[in-house]
């Protein structure tokens, strides 16, 4: 049965009963837990996904309307990956955007005077509770300082100013895989399309999905 979808469609927070919960893996940053959740018709089973810290990352232009980014080798995945810069919420209720400034700074050495967010999401609901909040940096300019010291995949990194026109097309044509980068080039022109960047919400408003001090 199909029924009527109110407009606009909005997500709605609800919370299915949790009768037991383990878990068997934690790791450095992320683990892994088993619930049993009770279903509405009262039979339960149980969901094994990946809990999360929540993440950011940073769609930022230069007056050309270019990209920064990144190339990352992802162990998981087994490539290279073109990224905008972007990272954990390191520390339990910190502001996303004062998390996203230092991933500018440090992945980049880049800052940036105009924020906006672009979009809020879950990256893989089905597997894990992984928030991430996607921003919109402008009006760019090289920070100030040494550079942020990198080890592991970061020491391999290669950083390129993009046209975000050609990273949609990357995006669509299969040859750019990345979910922020997709989510954070495809958001901007959509934004572009519609209503106009000011109408974007303001960097500091309210994420249900990680909550943070005003």
């Amino acid at each position: 049965m199909t029924e009527q979808s109110p407009v606009p469609l909005v997500d709605s927070p609800t919370r299915w009963p949790v009768t037991a919960t383990k878990t068997p893996f934690t790791g450095n940053k992320t683990s892994v837990r088993t619930d049993e959740v009770q279903l509405p018709d009262g039979s339960r089973v149980h969901r094994d996904y990946q809990v999360h810290p929540g993440s950011v990352a940073v769609l930022a232009l230069d007056e050309r309307e270019r990209a920064v980014v990144i190339e990352q080798y992802r162990h998981p995945v087994r490539h290279k990956l073109w990224e905008i810069p972007a990272g954990l919420l390191d520390v339990p209720g910190e502001n996303p955007l004062h998390a996203a400034q230092r991933e500018l700074y440090e992945e980049a050495h880049v800052k940036a005077e105009n924020w906006r967010v672009l979009t809020d999401v879950y990256t893989t609901p089905g597997g894990s509770d992984e928030a991430v909040r996607v921003f919109l940096a402008r009006e760019l300019s090289e920070a100030e300082g040494e550079r942020y010291e990198v080890f592991a995949e970061e020491a391999d990194m290669r950083i390129a100013r993009v046209p975000v026109a050609e990273l949609a097309r990357g995006v669509l044509d299969g040859r750019l895989h990345n979910t922020c980068l997709a989510l954070g080039v495809l958001a901007y022109q959509a934004a572009v399309s519609g209503e106009g960047l000011e109408a974007l919400r303001p960097a500091d408003a309210p994420w249900p999905a990680r909550p943070f001090p005003s």
